[in-house]
């Protein structure tokens, strides 16, 4: 009661003193004076005359405002002095429980193999923004919390008695401090900046969130560790069947290095295995780094090459320059089957959407930006496909706008040159700008006439016949989940009644119960690695059709030379295309209608895009009345 007496003696105290303060306000103005003369003259006809109306006007709130101020602060002087003290410190601990919940959701983002944002339609690469959102807000919250308590315990001269303070409720502040650090290290070293120039960096300080989810729960206890440990243990499955997945190694079977210092890798891979357009994969190439992965998407398509699957590295960090040097100083084991020695791979995926929403639009606009056109490689490999087979309508028209800094990236197109000489068949218009060259008069032609052919490399495959086979089904997945679950369910119970009895609860330091909780934790996830192994090696032994070596030799060729009617694209030299203009003219050619917009290149260039898509004079009605609508997706070949 005392509280809300205070709360609506303060709202009159304000109310009474704006009222005030907005006298002195209008009193200079013509309004004022016109207004008051009239009052003034009705108030002369009263008991106290104007004076009166004088007083309570001007006089009489600042009186009020003394009377109501001190019958304010007697209440008051009832409370605690240090109330805010108080206030600070539940604000902290509110802030504790919405870094908390942050952190309940941040790990399901990075599920790569069981993402339960395949639900909503986000793919991986995608799913990552809400994954670096969700951190940054963690940490915030946790800094908040962290901040204001070790304030308010500083008002109070009590930092270090409540630092090493080991609670009933089972909280080590320490431990809690530890674990706010070890975000901050993970934090700083995922900065952009950081990520993409020290990759090595990033990625090995990353491995530190063992050590903070460990720490969190020593912070928080068991009570709070539940929140969170949904997240915690689909990531520890969904890690371990990553790993499962990625053994044993296979082996490259060629390579084809181009002149722009890229390769195109090809892998053996199960016939059954299929995948979509825009999937990508992770490599790892044991020779060069035991622990690092890298994402590439795949340039090939599951329906044309059956027995292989292709992804294109181009050097331009430390890992991929190691890699190029390592396939184009590979020594030749027998010279003459021109095969060099065999290079171990592990590969873990595909991962990608479940289903070719490309399909669903009548028209495409594909605008890729260097290493940025390797999706639509297999994207237009996919079409050609469906529409040669009858599977699926092959669409109306693509336009596909390629930009690069030097005109030999454009070597890059080679594997979807058959459908680009093909123009009548799969209505393919090519639009490629150069931004860092000027030459006038060179035609498509000239340029790719002027670039060296690609040297293909065929390496032996002696040290393995193992195939990439990919992710196990969905099924036995939601198997080991499931199984899984019920041993830390039963493990936890054994504990809870043979180790710790309800006697000895009381007993027992919190910390015993948490050390459980981690037993049950690694019992269960022992228990998965079982089934994991177990249904990977079934499938290997019994049921995967292993590459041959006469699958090796059946390597596609360049098609340069079969034809040079490339008279119908177009190659511009010297600056960035105007996408807005692009964009109005391809919508006028289509006349009107759903157009896919995908997109795989540059931030800057993605936002440019987006901007010009959304235009009004971009989606203007064509002389039928037809208005055509943009239906932006960004696409990612590197996280």
């Amino acid at each position: 009661m005392t509280r809300l007496s205070l709360v609506i003696l303060k709202l009159l105290l304000i109310f009474i003193f704006a009222g005030w303060v907005s006298l002195w306000v209008l009193k200079p103005t013509e309004f004022w004076t016109r207004k008051w003369k009239g009052v003034e003259a009705k108030a002369s006809t009263t008991a106290f005359g104007y004076n009166g109306l004088d007083f309570i006007v001007f006089t009489f709130p600042l009186i009020v405002l003394s009377i109501i101020g001190f019958i304010y602060l007697e209440l008051r002087r009832g409370e605690p002095r240090n109330r805010w003290q108080y206030k600070l410190f539940r604000m902290a601990t509110r802030c504790g429980l919405l870094s908390e919940a942050c952190l309940a959701l941040l790990l399901l983002p990075v599920l790569r193999g069981m993402s339960i944002f395949r639900f909503l339609g986000i793919q991986f690469e995608a799913s990552i923004k809400y994954h670096v959102w969700l951190g940054s807000a963690m940490i915030l919250f946790a800094t908040l919390h962290g901040g204001g308590t070790l304030f308010v315990w500083g008002i109070k001269h009590r930092i270090q008695d409540e630092m090493w303070k080991w609670q009933k409720k089972g909280r080590i502040y320490l431990a809690g401090e530890i674990a706010l650090t070890t975000a901050f290290v993970m934090a700083l070293t995922a900065l952009p900046q950081i990520r993409r120039k020290w990759f090595q960096v990033f990625y090995y300080t990353h491995h530190l969130y063992v050590v903070f989810i460990l720490f969190f729960l020593f912070h928080g206890g068991d009570r709070h560790f539940y929140t969170v440990f949904p997240g915690v243990f689909l990531f520890a499955l969904d890690k371990l069947l990553r790993v499962v997945q990625s053994r044993p190694e296979t082996c490259i079977l060629s390579a084809r290095v181009f002149p722009c210092k890229a390769i195109e890798l090809t892998l053996p891979k199960d016939p059954r295995l299929k995948y979509a357009p825009t999937s990508v994969v992770f490599l790892n190439i044991p020779s060069i780094s035991k622990l690092q992965w890298h994402p590439f998407s795949i340039t090939s398509s599951s329906s044309v090459d059956e027995h292989s699957i292709s992804v294109i590295v181009k050097s331009e960090g430390r890992w991929t320059s190691s890699l190029h040097s390592k396939i184009t100083h590979a020594e030749e084991q027998d010279s003459e089957a021109d095969q060099r020695g065999c290079i171990p791979v592990a590969v873990e995926g595909p991962y990608g959407p479940a289903t070719m929403e490309l399909l669903r639009y009548n028209n495409l606009l594909l605008v890729a930006g260097g290493i940025g056109v390797t999706p639509f490689l297999s994207i237009l490999r996919e079409l050609s496909c469906s529409s040669s087979s009858g599977r699926n309508a092959y669409p109306d028209r693509i336009n596909l706008i390629y930009t690069i800094k030097k005109s030999q990236d454009v070597c890059l197109l080679d594997p979807i040159l058959p459908l680009l000489l093909d123009i009548k068949q799969f209505h393919t218009k090519l639009n490629v700008f150069v931004t860092r060259e000027n030459q006038i008069g060179t035609t498509l032609r000239d340029v790719l006439n002027d670039i060296p052919e690609a040297q293909t490399m065929n390496f032996s495959t002696a040290g393995t016949t193992y195939a990439v086979h990919g992710p196990e089904r969905l099924a036995w997945m939601a198997a080991v989940i499931a199984l899984s679950s019920v041993m830390f369910l039963i493990s936890l119970v054994v504990f809870n009644h043979f180790v710790i009895t309800p006697a000895a609860v009381q007993k027992n330091p919190p910390s015993q119960t948490d050390l459980l909780l981690v037993c049950s934790f690694a019992i269960a996830i022992i228990f998965a690695a079982i089934m994991a192994i177990a249904l990977r090696w079934n499938r290997v032994t019994n049921k995967l059709l292993l590459f041959s070596d006469k699958q090796t030799k059946a390597m596609k060729q360049s098609s340069l030379e079969a034809s040079r009617d490339l008279d119908e694209h177009d190659i511009h030299f010297g600056g960035r295309p105007i996408f807005q203009d692009l964009i109005s003219s391809f919508a006028r050619e289509t006349g009107g209608s759903d157009i896919g917009v995908f997109v795989c290149g540059p931030q800057g260039m993605k936002e440019s895009i987006a901007l010009a898509c959304r235009q009004p004079r971009v989606s203007q009605r064509n002389a039928k009345g037809k208005r055509a609508n943009f239906r932006f997706h960004s696409l990612s070949f590197t996280l």
